[in-house]
């Protein structure tokens, strides 16, 4: 059998795009006959967001320029995450978090880091939960048979992702979802599946 070809997937957790990339890397790994390793690396959309986030609507409007300009852009997001199935409930959004934290414990989460990537993607798009908040985290790895309040109240592996956010920088990735394919980094942005499985079904030279 094939050994399990490896697929790193930089990405945010307050990052609409990385839910709908993730939808569509799953529809394109159904499409190919060969066994993947999954794993999410860490990217800050905000490296300067306050520890305790903004209010989300005052945050995008000085982002975007307006109201009206943050509400259409969510409004394109909404109709790309229908056509994949998602739904993106924008009204329940109510604060932009930082997300170290988040980032800490998919980390931690080993073996279970695509689901606490899925149930983060859930909580914040969907639930509009606060996942820069420590007990709403720990509340969704419980929901994974993970107790994570001890590891979540210390620092541990903060520097650690850090120190990856600022590699992917260096590097030249200025945006996510990216996506690497055996260590080499392939594509950014929510592809179509089909256009997905046929950059991972492409074997190394």
């Amino acid at each position: 059998m094939d050994q399990p070809r490896r697929i790193d997937v930089i990405s945010d957790a307050i990052c609409p795009w990385c839910w709908i990339g993730k939808r569509q890397m799953e529809r394109a790994l159904a499409l190919l006959d060969q066994p993947f390793s999954i794993h999410w690396r860490p990217y800050q959309l905000n490296p300067d967001m306050p520890v305790e986030g903004v209010e989300r609507a005052a945050y995008r409007a000085a982002k975007f320029g307006s109201v009206e300009r943050g509400r259409e852009l969510d409004a394109n997001v909404a109709e790309a995450g229908r056509a994949v199935g998602l739904e993106f409930r924008h009204d329940r959004m109510l604060r932009t978090p930082n997300t170290i934290a988040a980032h800490r414990l998919i980390r931690w989460a080993g073996e279970k880091q695509n689901d606490m990537v899925e149930a983060l993607f859930q909580a914040y798009f969907h639930d509009g939960q606060d996942i820069g908040d420590h007990a709403t985290l720990a509340a969704i790895a419980a929901t994974l048979g993970l107790d994570a309040a001890a590891f979540l109240a210390s620092d541990e592996q903060a520097d650690e992702v850090r120190a990856e956010d600022a590699h992917f920088r260096r590097i030249g990735i200025n945006g996510v979802p990216s996506f690497a394919l055996d260590g080499q980094v392939m594509f950014s942005g929510a592809y179509p599946a089909e256009h997905m499985a046929q950059i991972f079904g492409r074997r190394a030279a």
